[in-house]
């Protein structure tokens, strides 16, 4: 790493061993007995679990630490994984999966944070162990340093600190957008199942049928579900006739993975839940009880175990289709997941089903509906689309920024700007100097924490 950072130094920074501008605490996991969650003592961090973004969040205390982090101090993770970093925001006892980097009086703490972030996932793949990874304490003080003057480093962590922010601001705005998509999508189907969504479209056409009341069994010719051959998944094949779980239905697509098959012989015992074009797969018991689909026609002549309930539709009432939206709308579903359900499990029985009430425009303004759902759908799954691929830009950005700042792109103006900042007894060369005729006298260069 050594010859690799010095082709990439920018003209003037010096290279040096991490051990010359900072102290290095190594942690130590206090007694047992002396470590609480009651808030007693000083805030204890044993690793990586407790980080954050830039700084931990407190869990647990302790009031008989072994090894302290001060305030500013780094938090490198030294074990299981290697390579994190975050930054204390108050005194700390660290135990034995964290190290502690503190910068000196003539170095700037978030330019050293900044380098280890910069080389995080080059540090993790240096741990050693058969048990689990870590890096040793001589390790990391032996770690090379590029050492820009110190003025420049004032300016670098100014402008990373900056940048980095509306990188992360960014960041984060994005993250947002499936769960606002989310709303959005439940926000149409409500809309589309009231007939709000086809107001104008009424006006427009001169439309004015009534939506009517029905009981779902009134509108279907098949409500039901099937039931697990006997051995369970010991009888599944990798090939036949496709056997629909639970774990297959979801509302907004239907997940092939894990898709099971059974024979002829298996399926004739079932024939009386053979899926058919167009029929809404429910699924009825459990955690994933509501999730709803139309079937696929790669699941057409399959079977339904006895977790997924097949609602066939009247094609001169209803549309399959729209059924499947109205199903899946957040009213219909609250109803799914009400409390009467089941005191330990939920489940929707055959009856239950029947006799839900739903109303229904008709077939014309289904059609329009089911159109307008569509259409509003796909401009959402491409809006998520983009911010997905806009979000893969952007967590490469912090990679680039940094990598940018420690090959000197990133002050190379500044630097040519100020010439006596980074020159003569402001220089990186005499900035060296002074911090190793400081750490000599101290005899911190050679103590081992």
């Amino acid at each position: 790493m050594n010859q690799q950072m010095d082709k990439q130094l920018p003209e003037g920074w010096e290279t040096t061993q991490l051990a010359e501008v900072a102290d290095i605490i190594l942690g130590q996991s206090p007694d047992g007995k002396t470590v609480n969650s009651e808030g007693k003592g000083i805030v204890f961090y044993q690793g990586k679990a407790e980080f954050g973004l830039l700084h931990p969040t407190p869990r647990n205390y302790c009031t008989n630490p072994k090894k302290i982090a001060k305030e500013n101090d780094i938090l490198l993770s030294v074990r299981a994984p290697v390579g994190p970093t975050n930054l204390a925001n108050q005194e700390t006892a660290i135990g034995r999966g964290l190290a502690a980097i503190r910068e000196t009086q003539i170095t700037n703490f978030k330019f050293i944070l900044f380098y280890f972030r910069n080389i995080e996932q080059w540090l993790s793949q240096q741990g050693t162990g058969t048990t689990f990874q870590a890096i040793s304490g001589q390790f990391i003080r032996d770690l090379p340093f590029p050492l820009p003057p110190l003025a420049e480093q004032h300016y670098l962590a100014d402008k990373l600190d900056s940048l980095l922010t509306r990188i992360q601001t960014l960041s984060d705005q994005l993250a947002a957008v499936p769960a606002l998509l989310k709303q959005f999508r439940q926000s149409v189907l409500a809309d589309a199942v009231s007939g709000k969504l086809t107001v104008k479209w009424r006006e427009e056409t001169g439309n004015n049928d009534e939506w009517c009341s029905y009981l779902l069994k009134d509108i279907t010719t098949k409500i039901g579900s099937g039931s697990t051959p006997k051995g369970g998944n010991s009888v599944y094949k990798t090939s036949g006739i496709p056997f629909v779980r639970s774990l297959n239905i979801y509302s907004d697509y239907i997940k092939y993975d894990d898709l099971a098959f059974i024979d002829m012989e298996q399926a004739k015992k079932l024939a009386n839940v053979e899926i058919q074009e167009n029929d809404v797969l429910l699924n009825i018991t459990g955690a994933s009880i509501g999730r709803v689909n139309i079937a696929p026609q790669a699941f057409v002549g399959g079977r339904v175990n006895q977790h997924v309930a097949i609602i066939r539709v009247k094609a001169e009432i209803a549309i399959a289709k729209y059924l499947h939206l109205l199903l899946a709308s957040p009213e219909v579903q609250k109803w799914v997941h009400g409390e009467n359900y089941g005191a330990t499990r939920q489940a929707l029985t055959k009856n239950m089903i029947e006799m839900l009430v739903v109303q229904l425009p008709s077939i014309a303004e289904q059609t329009e509906i089911v159109r307008r759902v569509e259409a509003l759908f796909a401009l959402a799954d491409n809006i998520e689309q983009q911010s997905r691929a806009a979000a893969e830009r952007v967590a490469l950005l912090t990679q680039s920024v940094l990598a940018k700042a420690f090959r000197g792109e990133l002050s190379e103006q500044w630097r040519r700007e100020h010439p006596d900042l980074i020159s003569g007894d402001n220089s990186a060369a005499a900035l060296l100097a002074r911090i190793q005729a400081e750490r000599a006298a101290t005899g911190k260069k050679s103590r081992r924490a």
